[in-house]
């Protein structure tokens, strides 16, 4: 039933903000294609590259480290490919959760996506931790009398800040997230600018003896070091995907802004890379105490335009290392909220704020996580953080997203696709590859922290609290399998598919107006009915 007006209150002082119940509170679509494609950039392009060459150019052991990000940007567009045609056809908050719970209901009913949620709210808080670290970092640069104790409490206050910048509505965020992208571009044009304005090509392209000997095993396993901190500089490209019940015409805007983000990231990493490497001796990268690095950007200022061009560049790359946090916890914290509504996660994990409309505790926990993080890095490393959440992230979501595309063509054959896979099923299995090999050599590049294990051990910790809460709630396999095609034409309840006892729940989202009619389509692109919305084309209201 549509909400009427003795269904909402209205706060004193505020005569024309509607106060909505939490249950009842909607996600509202306001994020165009320019917004959405900014959010991803700028997580994407955050602090990530600036603290991550140095690890690079250590695990190829010379400026050939370049090989990584081109090995990342490779998987990323595959990956992302899959993200596309599963966003596009099926866009709820919650992004993977929405699409594994579609794909794999039919055998195991809840299990995967309640796994998914349970690991995204490690994987992601540690992403984002990374970026703090990053942050204080740089902040060493300008602060060179930092203490540890004081890089502490500065990272802790990062994340208070943020959190806190979060308290708001989705429109409000994503003008500020607009302009943390110009930021973003402006330092890193600034910082590629600087390193071509005083390139050496032959600092840049001389490489130590066997450096493409392809016939031994430190090739190889350098080569699986770089693409998994490539694939990590890149991860970001899917933020929008998590925010689906808030993108205008996702059938259109969702895969465009993934594939664009891609291909823009893609040319601005190879330049920075490049550059970096033909200004900054890779040699003197392999020294973490060293200005080059920690802060191999301001390096790169330093020895081109002078300290103060260093420090101000150092600035914005701060903010970068912001926006990237910023817009990380935004898009995660609204992956639980399909889950808590549909009683796959806590339920409290579904309510949103009854006037400002974002999920109140996903937001609080991750950026507790986030803190905690945080200070796991900086006292042990960065490289064990980026293994760590990779592994966690690849060993469910990402090998599982990219059989469920394969699994949805099969079990949804009608399910609207306004985005298909080009040249399917080649990118799903250039990007099955690529994470295989991510998780196969975790453990090797980084002897004495078993990632693979703590995986491992995280899932099936997520195993025990899934048969426990299944349990007590008396689903699968303690009760009836329960199918819910709720992104087909009409819905599970329409055409009778769902089991006895089914709940199907209604979509949480409303729409705030159309764009109007898109000129033309891409390649790649079916026309049909948003399938956000329900039958006719009018999308469905909370019950």
């Amino acid at each position: 039933m549509a909400d009427t007006a003795g269904d909402v209150e209205r706060r004193p002082g505020e005569p024309g903000e509607p106060v909505v119940p939490e249950e009842r509170a909607v996600f509202v679509r306001r994020i165009g294609l320019f917004q959405a494609t900014a959010i991803n950039m700028s997580q994407m392009c955050g602090i990530g590259p600036f603290v991550t060459i140095p690890l690079m150019v250590a695990s190829f052991n010379g400026p050939h480290a370049v090989i990584g990000f081109v090995a990342g940007a490779v998987l990323a567009l595959a990956d992302g490919l899959v993200w596309a045609e599963l966003g596009a056809a099926m866009p709820g908050a919650g992004g993977s959760y929405v699409y594994l719970r579609e794909a794999f209901q039919y055998r195991t009913g809840r299990l995967v996506p309640f796994l998914f949620v349970w690991t995204a709210m490690l994987f992601i808080p540690l992403a984002m931790a990374t970026g703090v670290i990053g942050f204080v970092q740089y902040l060493g640069y300008l602060w060179p009398g930092m203490t540890q104790t004081q890089g502490d409490l500065t990272g802790l206050g990062f994340v208070v800040v943020v959190v806190g910048l979060l308290w708001r509505r989705v429109e409000s965020i994503a003008r500020i997230t607009a302009v943390l992208w110009g930021v973003m571009i402006v330092s890193v044009v600034l910082v590629i600018v600087a390193a071509f304005t005083h390139f050496s090509p032959d600092r840049a392209f001389t490489y130590p003896a066997g450096a493409f000997d392809l016939t031994t095993g430190q090739f190889w396993l350098g080569f699986a070091a770089g693409l998994t901190i490539g694939i990590y500089d890149y991860g970001g490209y899917s933020t929008v995907a998590y925010m689906g019940a808030e993108i205008k015409d996702p059938g259109r805007t969702m895969p465009r802004s993934i594939i664009y983000s891609i291909l823009g990231i893609m040319a601005i990493y190879l330049l920075l890379q490049i550059g970096t490497l033909g200004v900054v001796d890779w040699r003197e990268m392999l020294d973490p105490d060293s200005t080059a690095g920690s802060s191999v950007a301001s390096a790169v200022l330093e020895q081109t335009w002078g300290k103060g061009a260093a420090d101000v560049v150092t600035v914005l790359i701060l903010i970068t290392a912001f926006a990237s946090v910023f817009t990380g916890l935004l898009g995660g914290s609204r992956i639980p909220v399909d889950a808590a509504r549909e009683n796959v996660f806590f339920r409290r994990f579904g309510a949103l704020h009854p006037r400002l409309r974002f999920p109140v505790l996903p937001l609080t926990t991750m950026g507790v996580v986030s803190a905690v993080g945080f200070l796991i890095g900086r006292h042990t490393d960065l490289a064990t953080i980026i293994q760590l959440l990779m592994a966690v992230m690849v060993i469910l979501q990402a090998l599982s997203q990219v059989l469920a595309v394969t699994v949805l063509r099969r079990r949804q054959p009608a399910l609207p696709r306004p985005y298909r896979m080009w040249l399917y099923p080649l990118p799903s299995l250039v990007a099955l590859a690529g994470w295989l090999v991510i998780y196969g050599f975790a453990d090797r590049n980084s002897p004495g922290r078993h990632p693979i294990e703590w995986s491992l051990a995280w899932v099936g910790a997520g195993c025990v609290a899934f048969t426990l809460w299944a349990a007590k709630e008396k689903v699968w396999p303690f009760g009836p399998r329960e199918i819910s095609e709720d992104y087909l034409p009409g819905g599970a309840s329409a055409q009778g598919l769902a089991e006895p006892g089914t709940a199907v729940a209604d979509s949480p989202v409303t729409d705030a107006g159309d764009d109007g009619p898109d000129p033309g389509t891409d390649p790649g692109t079916d026309p049909g009915p948003d399938p956000g919305t329900g039958p006719g084309g009018v999308a469905p209201t909370p019950a």
